[in-house]
């Protein structure tokens, strides 16, 4: 047991809030959060409480970057000649999405980030950083450089650019100025909704899972063996626990440290009358590629979802828990289960366990698919794609309105006519409109694509 003061009593009970429909699991043990009698706590120096200021200390210096890591510089006069404040960095082995929110998130641990760019070159996905001081970026190639964001993948290559500065021009999903929250998001770019923005305004805060909104996803704690891990840091803090953030690419890793994750969920309070096994599908394809469905035969409300792996699994419970569905909040949990068995031949069961490994209606089959970096919670904002040139707003806005929904706004993307944006009444509205219309046929060899978008018309 652990006593935890937060800074504040509404960060206390964002946290609890947080917490308590979704057990976290620290190296997989669960934990469990509550209130405790006490209005503060009073530490003081008795062996027990040692190792506990050693690992806030740690942190605070990691934080402001004023850790002494091994081998570097102990003042600016001993680096490089025109070292500069910008790194470029590498991802190889993209297995899993690495997004500039998690980047910011990684780097931030040396110091403050000013901007960053992501793009992609030679099909590789790159990004550059630039610190508020050359130094800040020395410390972090140091640790960095060659570590693996995530377990046996998404390997960091860090070097020094040649630029000195970074001229950013829009604040969205692959650029960000972190000192100037009033750019423009660009044409065709999801924008930075403003918790976000409020929750990026001050440097580092972002390392804290409850800035500026509820939503985000647990700590991600990498242990020591894999995964990023600062050298130099005393007591049990090896490990940097990374937050992966609310609004895209969230990986919680379970049983990071080797032991395997379970790929299948138990969803239950489930609608028995409206709920298939495409549906669910369909739905928690959002979040990852759908093997199998089961909804349970003498309990309806009741299904098993097995996912291609325990990330995507983390994933989908996540973002999926806690919402509204057909009237009903679902709810979802890791299975006892470690498969979804299909019925024996000749065995009844009304079509209700489903084999969909083979499905073309899976989203990240390929590694390193654009479909990785657009993950996004539910939310009222539909984002469709592959709209034909035929189509108009009006068709569109009558398939919805038939499919039950109430339409609030639409709008095209400017310049690419085959995306659109569509706000409906409500984030349950929203998700059984994507349910009953991804992959709809609008004729012309087109199908249309919905999913979920972080941005608002």
């Amino acid at each position: 047991m652990a006593f935890l003061e937060m800074a504040s009593e509404e960060a206390a009970i964002t946290m609890v809030n947080y917490y308590t429909p979704v057990t976290p699991h620290l190296r997989s043990q669960p934990i469990f959060i509550q209130y405790s009698n006490h209005r503060e706590l009073k530490t003081d120096n008795l062996p027990n409480q040692a190792r506990a200021q050693a690992a806030l200390q740690a942190v605070s210096a990691v934080q402001s970057g004023s850790l002494a890591l091994p081998g570097a510089p102990t003042n600016e006069g001993t680096m490089l000649p025109g070292q500069s404040p910008v790194l470029r960095i590498i991802i190889e082995n993209l297995f899993y999405p690495v997004t500039l929110e998690v980047l910011h998130q990684i780097f931030s641990k040396f110091g403050t980030v000013l901007k960053i760019i992501t793009f992609t070159k030679n099909n590789q996905f790159q990004a550059l950083l630039q610190y508020a001081d050359p130094l800040n970026a020395q410390y972090a190639k140091m640790a960095l450089d060659g570590q693996n964001i995530y377990n046996a993948c998404c390997t960091l290559r860090i070097d020094f650019s040649k630029l000195t500065s970074l001229n950013v021009k829009y604040n969205n999903d692959k650029s960000r100025d972190f000192t100037r929250l009033d750019l423009p998001t660009g044409d065709g770019h999801p924008s930075l909704e403003s918790p976000m923005a409020a929750a990026f305004g001050a440097p580092g805060i972002i390392s804290s899972p409850y800035a500026g909104a509820a939503g985000f996803a647990p700590a991600i704690g990498f242990p020591q063996a894999t995964g990023l891990s600062v050298p130099g840091v005393p007591g049990a803090l090896g490990p940097l626990a990374l937050t992966s953030s609310a609004v895209t690419g969230r990986m919680a890793i379970p049983g990071a440290g080797g032991i395997p994750g379970n790929s299948v969920l138990l969803v239950t309070n489930l609608n028995p009358d409206l709920i298939t096994p495409h549906g669910l599908f369909i739905l928690f394809g959002v979040y990852g590629d759908v093997h199998r469905v089961k909804i349970m035969f003498n309990k309806k409300e009741n299904a098993l979802v097995q996912m291609a792996d325990a990330n995507q699994a983390q994933l989908a419970m996540n973002h999926l828990n806690g919402q509204r569905l057909y009237g009903k909040v679902l709810r979802a949990t890791l299975s006892k289960h470690q498969a979804v068995q299909l019925p024996r031949e000749g065995q009844e069961d009304q079509g209700l366990t489903k084999d969909f490994s083979n499905s073309p209606l899976h989203r990240f089959k390929k590694p390193g698919s654009k479909n990785f970096q657009n993950i996004f919670p539910p939310s009222a904002t539909l984002h469709l794609s592959n709209i034909p040139p035929s189509v108009t707003m009006d068709d569109l806005k009558n398939l919805f309105t038939e499919a039950g929904c109430s339409v609030k706004a639409f709008k095209f993307f400017q310049k690419d006519r085959k995306m659109a944006l569509i706000q409906l009444g409500s984030v349950e509205e929203a998700i059984q409109a994507l349910i009953e219309l991804h992959n709809h046929d609008l004729g012309e060899n087109h199908h249309l694509r919905v999913s979920f978008s972080k941005s608002t018309i």
